[in-house]
């Protein structure tokens, strides 16, 4: 007994801090190590301790382990332990003592009201230094301007079926989108297009004559343009595909079970970069406006995409779907009646013969926040996922589920911003009670009532974001002032100051 109370005080010691090393590849960043030239990876909050009992099961002293706090928030053992607290939920920002987050960034979260033991979401804030990388030969391919590119970064995960895979992305994702943006440091300083090619080292697979492979050119009269920023785009991207491949490879090793929703920020060169993979959401409010600059991925929204794959690719389907939507579950009794139906290239609604397929169940049912994909999962893009299977079924669900974000770009350089313009990013918990234009509302009551260089108004309107999802404590619940019910599920936002001070000028 005492080995294993031992055993599991390392395991508790360890897992607030960094992994276990794992071998570096050139298209994977160490997740144990940042570059020199970056900004150190600070410990997160410490895991919540088991009692003093020294009879603790070691799996109990294991699993209060994997629960940690970000980094940012600064939290002491009694503050986690408030901060895990169901009955009440008291909301979490970062201490107005000590370094404030990047660019003045309000912060506030609170765990659910008993949906799981756990707070699942996670958050990360960090300014990254990107170096561009080197040949073989560790000379750089071209003239170097002796300059690498610095982002910042902000990150949403909404963890489901455990946070362990909301807590390795908000770890590593943002190394990844570094390594992807490695080879762009020098083309993405200069102003001419971007080379179609980049330069290979003589003797690398693929630097041998090509020529006689070349077509003719009259199939090729021009070449696509190709923008810097649609660079940074297929970087963001790439570096989602390399998050959700390392949770493949690693889920068995570090127990990375359950996936989450990743809602990422990044400003580069001018530009702010969105990328939604979920059912998070991100607006910006400028004078007043709202501006969208992500959407939900759930069954209703991606019921073309979905319906297609399993079109194309019926074995996915197990025999136990089918890929067509009828507007309830088809009964036997109807078997030959023409019922109102939809495919996978159909908006509008049709009446087609039921026949037997048309009895298995839909690939995607329900409405709102009901709707399921498999009768599973309400998100159809995230991180994670690789063990998650229908329900009573071997059938797996992640071929549907897909980690590609929709990125969507905001050019700072072309507005004058004033104090009070945002970027709100609010996972679920937020969205589900709460309006676009009741987030603007706040901004405009909350923002009105601080001075405009007052560095913590950012913060405040994050806190006031939060606690008017989460609502007031009733007879029956938690309650917004309308008596609706508040939401029961963990709440994180950011709010990104696009003009105030601390900001990117």
């Amino acid at each position: 007994m005492l080995n294993r109370v031992r055993s599991a005080v390392a395991h508790l010691v360890s897992s607030g801090g960094a992994p276990p090393p794992r071998p570096k590849s050139p298209d994977l960043p160490n997740s144990t190590s940042a570059p020199p030239a970056a900004p150190p990876q600070a410990p997160r909050s410490p895991p919540a301790r088991a009692g003093s009992g020294s009879a603790a099961p070691a799996r109990t002293v294991e699993a209060r382990a994997s629960f940690c706090r970000p980094t940012f928030l600064q939290l002491s053992p009694g503050g986690l332990r408030r901060a895990d607290d169901h009955a009440g939920r008291a909301v979490q920002s970062p201490p107005d003592t000590g370094r404030r987050l990047p660019w003045s960034t309000g912060y506030a979260e609170v765990i659910n009201s008993g949906k799981s033991r756990h707070n699942e979401d996670q958050a990360c804030c960090e300014v990254v230094y990107v170096e561009g990388r080197r040949s073989v030969s560790g000379a750089p391919r071209e003239p170097s301007r002796g300059q690498g590119l610095c982002f910042y970064y902000w990150g949403l995960f909404d963890g489901h079926a455990g946070g362990r895979a909301a807590e390795m992305a908000s770890r590593l994702l943002h190394r990844h989108i570094r390594e992807q943006l490695k080879d762009l440091v020098e083309i993405l300083q200069d102003p001419s297009p971007p080379p179609l090619c980049l330069p290979s080292t003589p003797g690398a697979p693929g630097s041998s004559d090509s020529s006689h492979l070349v077509g003719p050119q009259s199939c090729w009269s021009s070449q696509k343009e190709v923008t810097h920023e649609s660079l940074v785009v297929g970087a963001i991207e790439n570096a989602f595909q390399f998050m959700d491949e390392q949770m493949a490879r690693e889920r068995r090793g570090h127990q990375v079970e359950g996936g989450c929703c990743a809602l990422v920020v990044v400003y580069l060169l001018g530009k702010v970069y969105v990328a939604n993979a979920g059912d998070s959401r991100a607006i910006i409010v400028r004078n007043g406006e709202i501006i969208p600059m992500s959407r939900e991925f759930t069954p209703e929204t991606e019921r073309q995409r979905l319906q297609m794959l399993g079109f194309l690719k019926p074995e996915l389907l197990g025999g136990e779907f089918t890929h067509l939507e009828f507007p309830r579950r088809v009964q036997p009794k109807e078997l030959g009646q023409r019922m109102l139906y939809r495919d996978q290239n159909m908006t509008g609604w049709a009446y087609k013969k039921i026949e037997l397929e048309d009895l298995r169940f839909p690939l995607v049912c329900g409405e709102g926040k009901k709707a399921r994909m498999m009768a599973t999962i309400g998100v159809t893009r995230g991180l994670g996922d690789h063990n998650l299977r229908v329900c009573s079924s071997t059938l797996p669900i992640k071929p549907f589920l897909s980690s590609f974000p929709e990125v969507r770009v905001y050019d700072l350089t072309q507005y004058e911003h004033c104090p009070d313009d945002v970027l709100v990013l609010g996972t679920d918990g937020l969205w589900d009670v709460t309006s676009d234009c009741e987030v603007a509302a706040t901004v405009d009551r909350v923002l009105s009532a601080c001075e405009p260089n007052d560095p913590s108004r950012y913060t405040a309107l994050a806190q006031a974001l939060v606690l008017g999802a989460r609502g007031t404590p009733r007879d029956r619940g938690w309650r917004l002032p309308n008596n609706k019910l508040g939401s029961g599920d963990d709440i994180s936002v950011f709010v990104i100051p696009l003009g105030g001070p601390g900001s990117y000028s």
